[in-house]
């Protein structure tokens, strides 16, 4: 059976844009890449010292299970040169499953919702562009109450292509 996957994607290494036009590439052999929103230029959070992220978020029509697609996306990471070095730090692509369907797992390999989904702005914003009627599984709130509520902090702003 097919579900919505919903993923955040993000690049501070290279040609940022390019790095995430293949990575949604990449992903699409995942199954349907069905929403993608703007991309959006974001201030790093906890390991600051490093370049700005291009970030945005994609809606992915899938069969995969979750623990299938987390292993697909850690292969296309490790393809795209991910390195992971410093934890938080620079990286030439970053996907992340935010939301599946409306599972909740919980394995040492895999948390969804995504913990941090609730509280980083570089991650609503982009949702909240494709999906703001969605329903995060455990707060029961929509995407766009969830960014609504977020404390001011960190600057996200659309990349000018």
């Amino acid at each position: 059976m097919k579900q919505i996957a919903y993923l955040s994607l993000g690049s501070n290494v290279g040609d940022r844009e390019q790095n995430l036009h293949e990575a949604i590439r990449r992903t699409g052999a995942l199954g349907r890449v069905v929403a993608v929103s703007s991309f959006y230029e974001t201030e790093p959070v906890e390991f600051t010292h490093q370049p700005w992220f291009l970030n945005c978020a994609i809606a992915l029509e899938t069969a995969a299970e979750p623990g299938q697609l987390i292993r697909e996306l850690l292969r296309i990471e490790q393809e795209m040169g991910r390195q992971r070095i410093v934890k938080k730090g620079p990286r030439s692509i970053d996907i992340d499953i935010l939301l599946f369907g409306d599972a909740v797992v919980n394995t040492p390999e895999l948390t969804i919702p995504h913990p941090e989904v609730t509280r980083r702005r570089f991650v609503l914003e982009p949702l909240a562009e494709i999906a703001p009627e969605l329903v995060h599984p455990v707060s029961h709130k929509t995407v766009a109450q969830l960014l609504a509520e977020l404390a001011s902090g960190q600057r996200v702003q659309k990349h000018e292509r």
